[in-house]
């Protein structure tokens, strides 16, 4: 797939990746031999008949490809473009045994894409119609020409899919949303150079059309509790709320100006579009030399925003090596392209600051790799006496999230585990009956694709929860 420049992107923060032209989708589809026993699909979080949405583009069908692609998937212009397909479907895919996996993601995106330009080309000439997959869902669920209503709680990817998956059923689905905009961390977490916003407002138009109520600005736990909501007459509850509660070093200085969790100096930067300040009255201070501490997608996220924001170095600082690091193959090409300097086997350890409280200075120590730890990565263990400053002006902590307690606070009977996530079985369901929740409020942080995936099976676990109320 072609791509922006490096030496151009970093000035901006259009899209990177440039899409498949028509040509180059034909030219790739063709590539599928169409198995008897696509392993693909099994690879594939939201279950998408992969074989047959290929082999509708090889034959030019894009609207019924796209159709093809929404019977199981509500937001394919997203996962054409973040979605790890890498690690899920194209692993299995067996042309990758002898050479290369055919490239799903890129021709997902391909369809999505398409569709957006006949719904343009449609509008221009009066019909703006959009290709939808699933009409409004109609069915009656044997409680008169009264719908049953579930409460989605967040709308993440998880509860998108979960929401949309549920109105297809037929069910009275409202969304709801804690901040101004629906989305999630696909709005305030993954920079626009990687997703469009423009692309998940239209995906979330889209779920809306299924007949989904959204309701943004509502805090559950504060706005009204799930107690409030069973009154009201609600009968089942998915909570999909994500980690969103950062985690931070724990070191000495940390609390000086010019540090930043990854959630806030991403959220200010995508959500609040500080990138366009003036435009946007939301400016965020980034001086020249910018840490980055984390080896994760988020990491990447912040320093590739760090450079295109101004700063004139951006390091990556890491304890592992990059052989460890959990960040996309491409995300981690993609920022050495574009200047980032990796600083690995490395732990900050102490903060140092200036008379007016803003931060000048981090002491690092070196790491070298000890045997596997839990995740089965090697463990890092300190070098004595390698210790060793350089100058800083902006730290951005991306270790990690856990789980914001504000919600759970109000459902004493919500079992949690040991480190507060929502304990629930392989359907998802908690130990309140009425109660359902996945994605990374269960599971810890995660990718997109796996919170679809559980919102996609509890969408599945409410309904026949609901059928035999």
């Amino acid at each position: 797939m072609k791509k922006q420049a490096a030496e151009e992107r970093v000035k901006n923060f259009f899209e990177v990746a440039l899409g498949l032209s028509e040509k180059e989708a034909k030219a790739e589809a063709k590539r599928c031999i169409q198995c008897k026993k696509p392993g693909c699909i099994a690879g594939c979080p939201v279950e998408i008949d992969i074989p047959k949405f290929i082999g509708l583009i090889r034959d030019g069908k894009y609207i019924d490809a796209i159709k093809a692609i929404k019977e199981k998937n509500s937001l394919p212009a997203v996962c054409g473009r973040v979605c790890p397909q890498e690690e899920q479907c194209e692993v299995k895919c067996v042309l990758g045994k002898k050479g290369k996996p055919i490239d799903i993601g890129a021709l997902e995106r391909f369809a999505a894409d398409r569709e957006l330009v006949d719904v343009k080309k449609d509008e221009g000439r009066g019909r703006a119609e959009r290709n939808e997959a699933s009409p409004k869902g109609t069915r009656d669920e044997g409680r008169g020409t009264e719908k049953a209503k579930v409460a989605v709680i967040g709308s993440g990817p998880g509860g998108l899919t979960c929401a949309a998956d549920l109105a297809k059923m037929g069910y009275d689905v409202t969304l709801f949303e804690s901040l101004h905009k629906a989305g999630g961390v696909l709005v305030y977490g993954i920079p626009e150079f990687r997703l469009p916003k423009k692309i998940v407002g239209i995906e979330t138009e889209y779920i809306k059309t299924l007949g989904v109520d959204l309701k943004v600005d509502y805090v559950i736990g504060k706005t009204a509790t799930i107690q409030e909501f069973r009154e009201d007459g609600f009968k089942a509850f998915y909570i999909s709320t994500g980690a969103g509660l950062p985690y931070f070093l724990g070191i000495e200085g940390e609390n000086f100006n010019g540090v930043y969790s990854a959630n806030e100096f991403l959220t200010r930067i995508n959500l609040m579009k500080s990138y366009l300040f003036p435009e946007y009255d939301t400016p965020i201070k980034i001086g020249k030399r910018v840490g980055v501490i984390g080896g994760g997608n988020v990491a990447f996220d912040s320093a590739r925003c760090a450079k295109r924001m101004g700063a004139d170095e951006v390091y990556i600082i890491y304890r592992r090596g990059r052989e460890e690091m959990p960040a996309r193959a491409d995300e981690i090409k993609h920022a050495e392209e574009e200047g980032v300097i990796f600083r690995l086997l490395t732990n900050p350890v102490k903060l140092y600051g200036d008379d007016k409280g803003w931060l000048k200075e981090i002491e690092l120590v070196k790491n070298e790799l000890g045997e596997p730890d839990a995740s089965g990565r090697r463990r890092p263990v300190l070098i004595k006496g390698s210790n060793y400053k350089i100058p800083m002006d902006t730290l951005v902590v991306a270790i990690g999230q856990g789980p914001n307690p504000l919600l759970l606070r109000t459902i004493p009977e919500l079992k949690l585990n040991e480190d507060g996530y929502i304990i629930a079985d392989e359907n998802c369901q908690t130990s309140v009956p009425d109660t359902f929740a996945g994605g990374d409020i269960v599971t810890g942080a995660a990718t997109v694709i796996q919170a679809m995936g559980a919102g996609k099976k509890a969408a599945r676990s409410i309904d026949n929860y609901l059928k035999n109320a």
